[in-house]
């Protein structure tokens, strides 16, 4: 099937050539201008990725993604202005899984798109006897990338899960915050390792009873985070 992609941007000479590119690929794309239309479409719709622009009218990037992560773990990448690291972080903060800076090259685009859904693929095909990971009140289930704490279901954004999957599946290792930022971001991730301590401080802000004091993941100082079991 077709990947379905939302292109959310108000400059519509932007999106006609990010539309244009895309669907050279192949891609099932839509539109959207406005936040508040964005966020219609992504309740109507099922959309492999969107790819969110952050100054929008009617609701911004933030708005809009903080909004989609109270129904929906659907990669989101941000597109924020050259240069403006807060609005990168803060885009990561608010729940997206990437960010790319404008001016961008397209093919860049693409690439982004294709290893982000390569990734998720990836873990959705893991063999069905070790789906399941619990550890006290924290459970996942790496066939249907859901997460639970007491058997209610939190969502994650696919960057969470494939952290704290990682994380679990190999208890008490202590990962470098660059190494995980090459394992699950990928060696050709332009962000720095900030973006690894802003998803691990949400996940902890998910799943543990006191992210102060955490019981799952740890932080090795000087070193990493681990996860114990």
């Amino acid at each position: 099937m077709a990947i379905k992609v939302l292109v959310v941007d108000d400059e519509k000479l932007i999106v006609k050539g990010i539309v244009f590119s895309l669907k050279q690929d192949d891609m099932d794309v839509d539109t959207a201008y406005d936040g508040k239309e964005a966020l219609d479409k992504i309740k109507e719709n099922n959309y492999d990725i969107i790819l969110l622009d952050l100054m929008l009218p009617e609701l911004n990037g933030f708005e809009v993604c903080q909004a989609v992560r109270e129904f929906s773990d659907v990669p989101i990448i941000m597109l924020t202005a050259k240069g403006d690291d807060m609005n990168k972080i803060l885009g990561l903060e608010y729940g997206a899984d990437d960010y790319i800076t404008k001016p961008f090259n397209i093919l860049e685009v693409k690439a982004r798109i294709k290893a982000i859904l390569r990734r998720n693929h990836s873990a959705q095909e893991k063999p069905q006897n070790d789906n399941i990971l619990t550890c006290g009140r924290l459970k996942i289930d790496r066939s249907s990338r859901r997460t639970y704490i007491d058997d209610a279901e939190i969502n994650l954004t696919a960057k969470e899960f494939d952290l704290i999957e990682l994380l679990m599946t190999n208890p008490e290792k202590v990962y470098s915050r660059d190494d995980l930022l090459n394992i699950v971001w990928g060696y050709d991730y332009p962000g720095d390792v900030r973006t690894v301590d802003v998803h691990i401080r949400r996940l902890r802000e998910k799943i543990e009873k006191n992210p102060g004091s955490p019981d799952f993941i740890h932080t090795k100082w000087g070193v990493g985070y681990y996860f114990q079991s």
